[in-house]
């Protein structure tokens, strides 16, 4: 009777796993073919016109490495990689301090849901509108900010005109709009951190400084390990911020490898070459973020 019983069950069972599947793949189809039409799709797209010659006014030609030769003998391309990297430098550095700063007072203060609203504001903000409204703020002649420097006794600043601020103010704006967004991602990390670790801290006389160092911080590792890999790919793609306030100048001094990609595709129709540029930053990024992730360890805890 068991054995008879048993046959019919596990066949159930196996139609049920087979009809589970079948209404996974339904939900999962169109996401997966948003992926492969807008992703996947321009991606090898991209690749095969990288060792192309393409003008979109005549058919692609295949020209091998040539437009990566090109790349290595472009000054423009080097500046546009040493101003991004100045931009990603000064924009992670500043916004996840600020990030865990507020984290951390959140943690300790309050975690009212309306502060958390609030800190996340900026965010909710296209970024057009928030350098527009950044631009208009920091002008140099009506600019609230330097009518404050002025009312002050100091001289106004070019804050967009001058090469020296152009890739600080940059960054400033946009570590303004994305550190609440880092900041809760942060401040959710520290919700998983046990009580009882920071109590037995408390107990052998750990003051708060030591505490931050040698506990939160740690514990905090893949948190932090995930928030900066999503930070600098995000900051390797600035573009708009560049695009509504300063188109790349003065100068070149903003000119970020995003832009520059933009200009030669869209503006020079050299596709080819743009493509190039875009596989160099793919492979930019697929690299710095697997050494992130294997020097700092995002797969391990130090709970364990």
């Amino acid at each position: 009777m068991t054995t008879t019983t048993s046959a019919p069950s596990g066949v159930a069972r196996k139609r049920r796993r087979y009809g589970d599947l079948k209404v996974a793949m339904i939900f999962l189809a169109p996401a997966t073919l948003g992926f492969v039409v807008f992703y996947i799709w321009p991606t090898l797209r991209g690749a095969y016109l990288s060792f192309t010659e393409y003008s979109l006014l005549s058919a692609p030609e295949f020209n091998g490495l040539a437009n990566y030769d090109r790349m290595l003998h472009d000054s423009f391309f080097w500046n546009a990689l040493v101003v991004t990297v100045e931009y990603v430098v000064i924009n992670i550095g500043l916004q996840t301090v600020l990030a865990v700063g507020i984290a951390m007072l959140m943690y300790r203060l309050t975690q009212s849901i309306t502060v958390r609203a609030v800190i996340l504001a900026p965010y909710l903000v296209a970024n057009v509108v928030v350098a527009l409204v950044w631009y208009w703020m920091l002008d140099y002649q009506i600019g609230i900010v330097n009518r404050g420097l002025t009312w002050l006794g100091v001289d106004p600043v070019a804050f967009f005109g001058d090469s020296h601020w152009a890739i600080p103010t940059i960054a400033g704006i946009n570590v303004w709009r994305h550190a609440g967004y880092t900041a809760l991602l942060v401040f959710a990390g520290l919700q998983t951190i046990p009580k009882y670790v920071y109590e037995a801290a408390e107990m052998d006389g750990s003051t708060e400084m030591k505490t931050f160092w040698r506990i939160t911080l740690p514990l905090l590792r893949p948190v932090l390990v995930m928030v900066l890999v999503v930070t600098m790919i995000g900051s390797f793609q600035i573009f708009d911020t560049v695009a509504v306030t300063t188109q790349g100048g003065p100068i070149n001094a903003t000119r970020v490898i995003y832009y520059y990609i933009y200009e030669r595709a869209f503006t020079r129709f050299d596709f080819g070459y743009a493509s190039a540029m875009a596989m160099v930053l793919f492979a930019i990024l697929a690299i710095i973020s697997l050494l992130q992730l294997r020097l700092l360890r995002a797969k391990e805890s130090d709970l364990a």
